[in-house]
């Protein structure tokens, strides 16, 4: 891999502190294949955060959703269609979500995370069945620092099987041992599948288009809720918990603990560190919006860093349309002057080849870009 022999030694050599909270070799510190090349190593640390105003991601406070006040809604819409265009990101508050949720699924989370790794191998992650543990999570082929649990918002979704000739019913998968786990996951999902929709919305009118524009393609949605557990990392500076990417969902809900991860890259190539707030919640545009703008908006690059002195918990909500979907530009924003820049894109397929790649490698993970009208693709006739 190009990489120099005495940084792998040294990630050899390394010993997890937190194994009082998580079993040991879950991930495997003498494994050099989480050394990532030096062009791809974090340049900030995890609690690197600006104090300038200016370089933060914006915070915008939802309450007047639920009220008649029709300037203050339109002053939310306005917040939101700047901080995507300049983002990509922004932060929600008065979000409508109870905390005691999170609370309760960053326990349940803990102690699932916490049991034996051959535990957690028994709701394994397979080819066939992405839902479930995993501990060897790939991001564009390069190796995460982290444990991971997925589960289908509602419960379950068709996908057409790799040779799209016929469909994979895919369900949840839960440990039995740990009933909790699946009522304050689903609990969880439940509320933040409601916030979601509403974003949707908010979404939609910033685009100028009506608020429930969007709604038909999500009536049978293929949304997913992970649970991320980052442990400690004894060589933070060689590892990625979740190296630079781009989201393929429609958006992203993500809440964070304290510990602090999460970074944005700025148009300037920057990376900026996004400060965990208690009671906000992290939402970004992913590649399907960056379709139906037809760029207008773009799914931004981010990435995750660990740190040698405290575990990390996060969970995101990849907001997906129906897997039947065909995503392409709105009609309604298009023009002469302004065509399409996509083919079409049956989410079904693109999200099949996506979980294959966990276990295939293609050389190059599949990408809305693959489906640019002025670029050569195999996938284009997907």
């Amino acid at each position: 891999m190009g990489l120099e022999d005495s940084l792998v030694d040294k990630f050899r050599e390394a010993n997890l502190k937190d194994e009082s909270t998580l079993a040991p070799r879950a991930l495997d510190p003498t494994d050099p294949t989480f050394v990532l090349d030096p062009e791809f190593r974090r340049k900030v640390k995890h609690d690197e955060f600006l104090d300038c105003l200016d370089d933060q991601i914006p915070v915008i406070d939802l309450t007047p959703l639920g009220t008649n006040d029709e300037e203050a809604l339109g002053n939310v819409i306005a917040k939101v269609r700047s901080a995507v265009e300049e983002w990509g990101f922004f932060q929600v508050v008065n979000h409508g979500v109870p905390l005691e949720l999170i609370d309760r699924l960053e326990k349940e989370a803990v102690a699932f995370f916490s049991l034996p790794l051959e535990e957690k191998k028994k709701v394994c992650r397979t080819f066939d069945l992405p839902t479930g543990y995993n501990n060897a999570e790939l991001t564009k082929n390069h190796r995460d620092w982290k444990e991971v649990f997925d589960l289908i918002v509602r419960g379950s979704i068709v996908l057409p099987d790799e040779s799209n000739t016929t469909h994979v019913h895919v369900f949840n998968q839960w440990p039995q041992n740990r009933p909790a786990l699946r009522e304050a996951a689903e609990a969880y999902a439940k509320s933040a599948e409601q916030l979601a929709f509403r974003i949707l919305g908010l979404l939609s009118r910033s685009l100028g288009l009506p608020a429930e524009y969007f709604h038909k393609y999500f009536e049978y949605h293929a949304s997913r809720l992970r649970l991320n557990y980052y442990p400690v990392c004894a060589v933070p500076d060689l590892a990625l918990g979740v190296s630079r990417h781009k989201d393929a969902s429609a958006l992203t809900i993500l809440v964070q603990d304290e510990v602090g991860g999460l970074q944005v890259r700025r148009k300037g190539g920057e990376w900026i560190a996004v400060k965990p707030r208690r009671e906000a919640f992290v939402i970004n545009v992913g590649a399907v919006f960056q379709v139906w703008s037809n760029d207008r908006w773009k799914s931004i690059e981010h990435q995750v860093v660990v740190n040698e002195n405290r575990a990390r918990l996060s969970f995101p909500l990849f907001f997906n349309p129906c897997p039947s979907v065909d995503v392409e530009p709105a009609p309604e924003i298009l023009s002469e002057s302004n065509p399409a820049r996509y083919y079409p894109i049956n989410w079904g397929l693109f999200m099949r080849k996506r979980y294959d790649g966990n276990f295939k490698q293609y050389g190059e993970d599949i990408q809305i870009e693959h489906f640019a009208v002025n670029r050569v693709s195999p996938y284009q006739h997907l």
